[in-house]
């Protein structure tokens, strides 16, 4: 995994400390299992932020926090993957939800229009929350699992890429270093020393 990529964009867990409401977290938040960029803890990252991005609740964010703590993931990237619903993304998200718990419940789905008002909200809230969450676990749950299972093979194709362009380029230097002790050049000096 590209760490350096990770490690450039990602918050240091002693900056988080210093943030005002964060203090509060103290030492835990300094646990380095948190702040890991290995492939279990990105996995872990990746799970817990896809599925509480599907929840419709409030203060995603620290949801995904406590899950993060709690389950010894990568915290910043448990955290940032909840944005994936955003004012932009959610209305169609809980459409989608609504319309699988629907499905999942055996009920027709109601072709209602929505209307931004309280009072549409409290006529409606009581019809449509089943189904809008048990449509957001269920789409969590699947995001969660395909987006370990998919953090662990990129992972893994990526370590093993990396092996095999190290593994390459060991063949190409005993070649060429080969080719110059048959022309009888052996190895150039150079005021570094041998090149390489």
């Amino acid at each position: 995994m590209p760490r350096q990529f990770l490690k450039r964009y990602l918050p240091k867990a002693h900056d988080l400390q210093r943030q005002r409401g964060l203090g509060m977290l103290g030492k835990r938040l300094l646990d380095p299992e948190l702040w890991h960029l290995n492939r279990q803890c990105v996995s872990a990252a990746f799970a817990v932020g896809l599925f509480v991005a599907w929840l419709p609740i409030p203060a995603q964010m620290l949801v995904a926090g406590g899950l993060a703590m709690l389950l010894r993931s990568n915290l910043p990237i448990s955290a940032a993957l909840v944005w994936i619903s955003n004012p932009l993304t959610l209305p169609a998200m809980l459409l989608f939800a609504y319309r699988l718990g629907n499905w999942l419940l055996g009920e027709p789905p109601e072709l209602v229009a929505f209307q931004i008002s309280w009072e549409w909200l409290q006529v409606r809230l009581a019809q449509i929350w089943a189904p809008v969450l048990l449509g957001s676990v269920v789409s969590g749950l699947i995001s969660a699992f395909l987006g370990w299972a998919g953090m662990q093979l990129f992972w893994r194709w990526h370590v093993v890429a990396r092996w095999e362009r190290r593994r390459n380029v060991r063949r190409l230097r005993a070649i060429v270093a080969a080719k110059r002790e048959e022309a009888g050049l052996g190895e150039i000096e150079s005021e570094d020393g041998p090149a390489r």
